[in-house]
């Protein structure tokens, strides 16, 4: 008898525990970021993805980063596991390989970078807003240009 309610809760609890993850499996979507206009295939591409604009774009509060081995074609960047939501995205062509983003005199870029929505900024980057992706299906894809 005690062996068979054991089974039961024990049954019930899988049962929970992958209705659990269902859930929370079936919220999260994937954003591909395709990045283009590489000068070449050397180096790393780095991403970061924000979802507040306050932490846009900072080395604080990004809720995925990364990079990828560049190509001289452009690279394809899948970040999975996101909540569906706005977001906006940096990335930097690390041809050095130094992880770092390489600046001049007076912060001028020395490496290509962009922002989704191929946003600019005046004397600064973009803001949040006009980087803003919109992630509402299972999967939104996204094109970066680097100038």
């Amino acid at each position: 008898m005690v062996h068979q309610f054991v089974r039961k809760e024990v049954q019930w609890l899988v049962f929970a525990l992958v209705a659990m993850n269902t859930s929370l499996t079936a919220n999260a979507a994937t954003l591909l970021i395709e990045v283009k206009g590489l000068r070449s295939g050397k180096g790393d591409v780095h991403f970061a993805v924000y979802n507040k604009p306050n932490h846009f774009p900072t080395r604080n509060g990004k809720v995925a980063y990364g990079n990828v081995p560049a190509k001289a074609e452009g690279v394809v960047i899948p970040v999975k596991g996101l909540e569906k939501g706005t977001y906006a995205i940096a990335v930097f062509h690390d041809e050095n390989r130094n992880d770092e983003f390489d600046q001049g005199l007076l912060g001028i870029p020395l490496e290509d970078y962009g922002f989704s929505n191929n946003a600019t900024g005046f004397l600064g980057p973009p803001s949040f807003k006009d980087a803003a992706v919109k992630l509402q299906a299972d999967w939104v894809r996204t094109v970066i240009r680097l100038d």
